[in-house]
């Protein structure tokens, strides 16, 4: 409806509709448009070759003559990639905005937490404190990114088919400038054999949905691995989640487990769309059809998915106790005192090893470091002093991260203003765009 308004503006410019007839064809727009939505069964017409002369039949069938000019120097396939053009961008700027939603979620749960310690993780051990803000940063590192990717994929959606023909360029002087204009585009195609046939935007559009498909997955791993008693991190939503039809002290949880998913879906609808395309020639061909499909699903998919991330992230509980006495154990700041030894003037791998030796013994002993008596740590080394039980604290450990992008607190306090001010522009351009 929107493509075949311009196109009836531009038409009306060049003389080939009057203003009575342009007024006309609008306004039988208007009636297809309000038909369409009140009843979606109107749409049935097994006659109707696809969308576009669904459109043309319904105002041949309301305005007689004056409805069949409306395809005067147009072509289906230029339409159809205008019409497609469209879908994405719209997608895209709906999809920043629930990204949006889902990052200011992710900040304030960040801001809920304070001071708050839990365990880092590589290899899936414990590795060192972190403060739990600085862990929800990461994910919103992640997110931005995926952001920063649709934004820029917009740049080229934004281009528009309009005045291409089927292949070779309309045969009318239309306007092109002004049909893209009137559609929001920033500017039109640049080649008409390219302009039937691109679907370049649609690939990118739905890889970069595959990459934030992947985030979310890995995203919703983490959540389920925290919710598990082994951990005991999060206390998984009701609404978000279900019993076992056998065991009833169960909570499963279902969505994350659906978000993993349906990130595989969508991985799948990228790879469905290049296969698609590899072999074509230029330019239209009846292959480009099977474009479609993939492309509806992952974006409605995404669509979808994301708010109710948001969601849960709100109703999602963190044991920020258990968190914190997480990373009271297990030599989490051994790290911290081969650091130490390290200012002390030691060469890190021999302080790598003395304190190796320390966690030995403390197996052995069935305690910590800092239960070590300094005579001991002495026989392991002559660089201990009694500074060394003060740089085990979680509070030394974090501190000692003090650079940018550190979990040292003056530095996640200023990412989390940083992160804040990017966020508001993100939700700047998405409110632009509306």
């Amino acid at each position: 409806m929107q493509a075949s308004r311009a196109y009836a503006h531009a038409l009306r410019k060049i003389g080939v509709l009057s203003t009575e007839e342009l007024a006309s064809i609008e306004l039988g727009l208007d009636q297809i448009a309000e038909k369409a939505l009140v009843s979606p069964d109107f749409l049935n017409d097994d006659d109707a070759e696809d969308v576009h002369h669904f459109v043309e039949k319904q105002l041949i069938a309301l305005l007689g003559d004056v409805g069949r000019k409306l395809h005067s120097g147009r072509s289906r396939n230029e339409q159809i990639a205008t019409d497609l053009r469209l879908y994405v961008r719209e997608s895209i700027d709906q999809l920043c905005a629930s990204l949006a939603e889902l990052l200011e979620t992710l900040l304030a749960r960040a801001e809920q937490a304070e001071d708050a310690v839990m365990p880092a993780y590589t290899h899936l051990q414990r590795a060192e404190p972190v403060l739990v803000v600085h862990w929800l940063l990461a994910y919103v590192e992640m997110f931005m990114r995926d952001v920063e990717r649709l934004q820029d994929c917009r740049k080229r959606v934004n281009l528009c088919p309009l005045g291409s023909g089927a292949v070779a360029g309309s045969t009318l002087v239309l306007d092109r400038d002004a049909m893209a204009a009137d559609l929001g585009f920033d500017a039109p195609t640049a080649n008409s054999i390219d302009a039937a046939s691109d679907r370049d935007f649609v690939v990118e559009y739905v890889n970069v949905l595959a990459l934030l498909g992947v985030h979310l997955s890995r995203w919703a791993e983490e959540m389920i691995l925290f919710s598990t008693r082994e951990f005991g991190f999060i206390e998984l939503p009701e609404a978000f989640s279900t019993g076992s039809s056998a065991m009833p002290q169960k909570k499963n949880p279902d969505f994350l487990e659906l978000t993993r998913g349906k990130a595989g879906r969508i991985l799948g609808d990228a790879t469905a769309l290049q296969i698609a395309l590899k072999g074509l020639p230029l330019a239209y061909n009846k292959d480009l059809q099977e474009t479609q499909e993939p492309l509806f699903d992952a974006s409605e998919t995404m669509l979808a998915l994301v708010p109710l991330t948001a969601d849960w992230l709100k109703k999602a509980e963190l044991d920020l106790a258990r968190m914190q006495s997480a990373t009271e154990s297990g030599f989490m700041n051994a790290f911290a005192a081969a650091t130490y030894l390290t200012e002390k003037g030691v060469p890190f791998r021999l302080a790598h090893e003395q304190i190796g030796q320390a966690v030995q013994l403390c197996l052995k002993k069935g305690c910590e470091l800092k239960d070590l008596s300094l005579r001991e740590l002495r026989q392991i080394g002559p660089a201990f002093d009694e500074e060394f039980y003060s740089c085990l604290t979680v509070e030394s450990v974090l501190a000692i991260h003090d650079v940018p992008g550190g979990t040292a607190p003056a530095r996640v306090k200023q990412a989390l203003a940083e992160a804040r001010q990017k966020i508001s522009i993100m939700r700047g351009l998405a409110h632009a765009h509306a």
